[in-house]
């Protein structure tokens, strides 16, 4: 899973080369993003390798229904937050690499290989690096609210009590397409070949998640809510985001109205 890390010495460095007006504002939009993200740091990879080693809770042994959500979000929240803020240091990264591209810089190779890493993860044609290639990656790497995050893990994994989610780390549903790369379910229609997707620890499943709503073509309904609310400077909300998932369930409206509601009456064990 790639890692990435704020602006380093490399970059503040170019800024220099920027007219007057540009540094300012430049530095100023970065100096106000810093604030959310957090630097990429050992406790940063000794936060990843915990995640990465601990098991599925047994949540169905809990039979109080409020610490039974608490221990769910508990369990989950963590690496949601994580995650979603390496990809807002990703943006943070890709808006400096934009400013470049627009004062007519040369980039740099490493640059380049990480936009080529970008573009592939998120599936953007990168033949030419330039403000309307970096604007497209930009409306995919963007964050999830961790409020849909955790609701859709309850609705898809029965509160992580399924057997998908216990065994193998599926939280969300997820499914896979190549013989044994998951589970097979056991009320697959005849012909389907799908499987439901296993997982070798959580990062990778939350990771594979939210990849998937940020790429897939059945979630750009999704991805244009949330680029109009930060290009009117609103809130990135749940309750927004979740009208873009209408493809995620053959229930259609009927699933969003359930994850809204869900939203609502359970806010208070996330924020707890």
């Amino acid at each position: 899973m790639s890692r990435f890390s704020l602006p380093n010495n490399k970059w503040i460095k170019r800024l220099k080369k920027w007219s007057g007006v540009s540094l300012f504002w430049g530095v100023a939009f970065v100096a106000f993003l810093y604030p959310f993200v957090k630097e990429e740091t050992g406790l940063i990879q000794d936060e990843e390798e915990y995640q990465i080693a601990k098991g599925v809770p047994d949540f169905k042994s809990i039979t109080n229904t409020r610490e039974k959500k608490k221990a769910f979000f508990d369990y989950l929240l963590p690496e949601v937050k994580r995650q979603n803020n390496q990809i807002m240091q990703t943006r943070v990264w890709l808006l400096g690499i934009r400013t470049e591209i627009l004062h007519d810089m040369e980039l740099h190779p490493s640059d380049r290989r990480r936009l080529e890493q970008l573009s592939e993860q998120y599936k953007v044609n990168s033949e030419e690096w330039s403000v309307k290639t970096i604007d497209r990656l930009l409306m995919r790497v963007d964050v999830i609210p961790q409020e849909l995050v955790l609701v859709q893990a309850a609705n898809e994994s029965a509160w992580g009590t399924s057997r998908f989610a216990r065994k193998g780390y599926n939280f969300f549903g997820l499914w896979c397409f190549k013989k044994g790369c998951g589970f097979v379910p056991s009320r697959r229609n005849d012909g389907a070949e799908h499987e439901v997707a296993k997982f070798e620890n959580l990062p990778q499943a939350v990771s594979t998640y939210l990849t998937n709503l940020n790429r897939h073509p059945a979630y750009a309904r999704l991805r244009e809510i949330r680029h109009q609310l930060r290009s009117n400077q609103r809130p990135i909300t749940a309750e927004a985001l979740a009208d873009g998932l209408m493809s995620y369930s053959e229930r259609g409206q009927a699933y969003i109205d359930e994850l809204l509601q869900m939203i609502r009456v359970n806010r208070k064990y996330i924020s707890a």
